[in-house]
């Protein structure tokens, strides 16, 4: 990866993708931000991936979401994330949200998963090493540890805050009473809750019952991950599954089989919905997220700054018709 002297769009702000106040708090986020569970490890195309980068930057997007065992092999979005920093962006680092965070399986043993003290500021740790930062802006629990008392999980999180190795902390795929619990620790240990981040598109609506009544309750703010359902709902499969597609990798979470008949006909009738909208299938897909006011942000995982530029077009059009919003919701799983 050759080193540049990256000079930002200067009307990033002023022709951004927007921004919503996260929660109650005074901290604004993108309504679209980068992911880089995919597409940013040793496996990827590095030169893809700083463009890609670049590309949100010059468009207002200012968070880039990270994980302990983001990238194949796991770490590898840390530190090539990190190597982009130092060599491109230098200068810059007060204008970005950082994020990590800890609670799947990252190194072997007792102490390397789940939510215990032990791991979860060692990891914060390996992350800063990885990233070569200081300090991440929001450090979360990447999933609830039922063998952990919630007390031990939230106090490392509180602890990372008032050490001035993260800014703010969140959580991430949280049952409703332990999410409920985990916001009261962390209001009672002085660094409040400022995000739950969640699965959430047009196949995956459970949040709408409790997770998003809560966060609104507690006055914290929501972002939501896999929009497009890892890909699904794009134009990308309705004419088999290509070889350079996420089904069509012998590695990640979407698997061939998930993509049934039954599935790709939603899919097919959904992109039919976002052609008479004027947009593509995937532009709906993010537009729709938003037709809930209590989501802050959504994280998009782009293999190209194509599709990154098509997400962000998705912002032009965000009003749906309420028989669209009907028509949408019965194809949903």
């Amino acid at each position: 990866m050759s080193e540049n002297k990256y000079i930002p769009a200067s009307d990033r702000y002023s022709n951004s993708v927007g921004y919503n106040h996260c929660g109650k708090s005074g901290l604004k986020l993108p309504r679209i931000s980068l992911g880089l569970w995919h597409n940013f490890g040793d496996v990827d195309n590095a030169t893809e991936a700083l463009k890609m980068i670049e590309f949100a930057f010059d468009h207002g997007i200012t968070h880039f979401d990270l994980a302990n065992n983001y990238g194949v092999p796991g770490g590898s979005a840390e530190t090539n994330f990190g190597k982009i920093l130092k060599n491109h962006f230098s200068g810059y680092r007060d204008e970005m949200i950082i994020s990590t965070k800890a609670g799947h399986e990252m190194w072997p043993g007792p102490y390397g998963d789940w939510g215990s003290r032990k791991y979860l500021i060692a990891s914060l740790h390996q992350s800063l090493k990885r990233m070569q930062l200081d300090y991440v802006d929001i450090f979360y629990s990447h999933r609830y540890d039922p063998n952990t008392p919630l007390e031990e999980t939230m106090g490392a999180l509180s602890d990372m805050v008032k050490q001035g190795k993260a800014l703010y902390v969140g959580i991430s795929k949280y049952p409703e009473e332990k999410a409920r619990e985990a916001y009261r620790i962390l209001r009672e240990n002085g660094t409040p809750c400022l995000i739950n981040q969640d699965r959430y598109s047009i196949f995956t609506r459970e949040i709408e019952q409790a997770v998003l009544p809560l966060v609104v309750e507690n006055g914290i703010g929501f972002i939501g991950f896999s929009p497009l359902s890892q890909g699904m709902l794009s134009d990308k499969y309705l004419h088999g599954i290509p070889e350079n597609s996420r089904a069509g990798q012998s590695y990640g979470f979407l698997q061939k089989s998930r993509l049934t008949p039954e599935v790709i006909e939603k899919i097919t009738k959904l992109n039919e919905i976002a052609a008479q909208r004027d947009q593509t299938l995937a532009q709906m897909a993010l537009a729709w997220c938003f037709h809930k006011p209590e989501v802050t942000s959504v994280i998009v995982g782009t293999s190209s700054v194509f599709q990154l530029r098509d997400n962000i077009e998705a912002l032009n059009h965000l009003q749906f018709a309420d028989d669209e919003l009907w028509r949408i919701g019965e194809l949903g799983m």
